[in-house]
């Protein structure tokens, strides 16, 4: 993913945390372990700009909740009884699940930090956990401007030490128009400290064209900034965004299902605004990055079919390609983190993560005719042969290493059955099964409503027709 663009045939020499050579024919040092990764793709590692990682604890309970009821179970009723240790179950489950499916670097939005003992459980599971992560530290039961400037806050940012390209730290909180723009003191605070923010930005029903307005007007929209979602705004938003130099986290599913509004991949297009790809939450969905790009995709083609047709006109050249989506579940993620010099592409010099897509047993696989095509529209988390971050391998023959998974899963099994006895099982239920709207169905003309097949009358007066 860098001006070498697609070598065949290549070889990619790692020494320490570091790619040494990437080329043909390299030579090999005595002692060194080789992996075969002939009829395979090598691509750096995925990142993933905005996952709520404390949230796998509830995989799937939420796949058929809109995002009117995500806030209703999250911000209303069961956010405040997650403990600290949910916290770093969640985490430690979902990063592993990162690797596993070659995404080495993510942002934890990790809006479920009550406290700052919540913090320290999230940060601790990241340090401990196989990959590369940012922690977004946020709180969805508290007022940012408080939070950010509470003398327990900064105590934990002490604590933490510098950030480094292994474990960074940010501050992830909304803006939600309100005309006194209380959010300044969190943005003040971010100053103060040196911290990127991430921010939930045209989120249908929740934020919108003031909160850009406000951050524009307060100085506080930086090329460090990320805005998720960013699906309901209009140009002039686009317009402030991309001549800030900020990005764009872009969570087509999420968008897609939940309804923060449509993927806005073709809107980042028009204004020049870098894009980055995330999940969102194993609440809905899961870390698999190869969904990702092929939904966003397939969202920007659809999204000009159907502008097209309503011209009367027909697309013929495709302006969105599977290249560019690869981009951005790699080098853009980087961009958008600040650690496209650390990591992102396949560069001599840059640390060394990089996943292996090969599968020998898998049709799907053969023949690789285009790379980014089979990437975007053929491979899948099962195909994830071997993960390297920062040189070290964490996955081999499609195994994790040196992860305890069973630990993890025991963990989440604790919260699982804590959450579950806490809630009580009326309220259990009606999580994982929410009212179901009453369907309306169109009456159609060509229905013989009152024709019974059975009855030699009707059958006689159609035939008589």
């Amino acid at each position: 993913m860098d001006d070498a663009g697609v070598i065949e045939g290549g070889d990619v020499l790692v020494t320490g945390e570091t790619i040494a050579e990437v080329g043909r024919g390299l030579a090999v040092p005595d002692g060194t372990a080789e992996i075969d990764a002939s009829g395979g793709i090598l691509m750096p590692g995925m990142v993933d700009t905005h996952r709520h990682m404390w949230q796998t604890a509830l995989r799937g309970l939420g796949a058929d909740w809109t995002l009117t009821q995500y806030f209703v179970f999250y911000y209303l009723n069961w956010g405040r009884i997650f403990r600290p240790e949910d916290i770093h179950a969640g985490n430690t489950l979902s990063a592993i699940e990162a690797v596993d499916a070659g995404v080495t670097t993510t942002v934890d939005w990790s809006h479920g930090l009550q406290t700052v003992e919540h913090g320290e459980a999230a940060a601790d599971a990241l340090r401990s956990a196989p990959g590369r992560f940012v922690l977004a530290y946020g709180n969805l039961l508290g007022a940012p401007w408080e939070w950010t400037n509470s003398p327990e806050f900064r105590g934990f940012v002490e604590r933490f030490g510098t950030p480094d390209d292994m474990l960074g730290l940010q501050l992830a909180f909304d803006v939600t128009g309100d005309p006194e723009f209380p959010e300044k003191a969190a943005f003040e605070a971010a100053r103060d400290l040196g911290l990127r923010v991430t921010t939930h930005a045209g989120v249908w029903g929740a934020t919108n064209d003031e909160s850009i307005r406000l951050m524009w007007e307060g100085g506080f929209m930086t090329p460090g900034t990320t805005y998720v979602h960013a699906a309901t705004l209009t140009q002039d938003s686009y317009q402030r965004i991309a001549a800030s130099g900020g990005s764009v986290s872009v969570s087509t599913e999420s968008e897609q299902s939940a309804g923060q509004g449509y993927p806005p991949s073709w809107e980042l297009r028009r204004h020049g605004i870098p894009v980055s790809l995330s999940m969102d939450t194993s609440v809905w969905w899961s870390a698999d990055l190869f969904s990702a790009m092929r939904a966003t995709l397939s969202a920007d083609r659809s999204r000009e079919h159907l502008e097209a047709h309503s011209r009367g006109d027909t697309v013929v050249h495709n302006r969105l390609r599977a290249e560019e989506v690869v981009r951005w579940a790699t080098i853009g993620g980087a961009r958008a983190l600040g650690l496209d010099s650390v990591i992102g592409s396949l560069t001599p010099g840059k640390k060394a993560d990089l996943v292996l897509i090969k599968n020998d047993d898998a049709p799907a696989l053969y023949p690789l005719l285009h790379p980014y095509g089979s990437v975007v529209y053929q491979a899948g988390r099962g195909d994830v042969h071997t993960v390297l971050v920062n040189g070290r391998v964490v996955k081999h023959e499609h195994r994790l290493v040196g992860a305890d998974l069973a630990g993890a899963k025991e963990a989440v099994g604790r919260t699982v059955e804590y959450a579950r006895s806490t809630m009580g099982e009326e309220a259990w239920q009606d999580s994982i099964t929410p009212e179901l709207p009453a369907a309306e169905r169109i009456p159609n003309p060509y229905t013989y409503t009152d024709f019974d097949g059975g009855d030699e009358r009707h059958r006689a007066q159609r035939q008589e027709t």
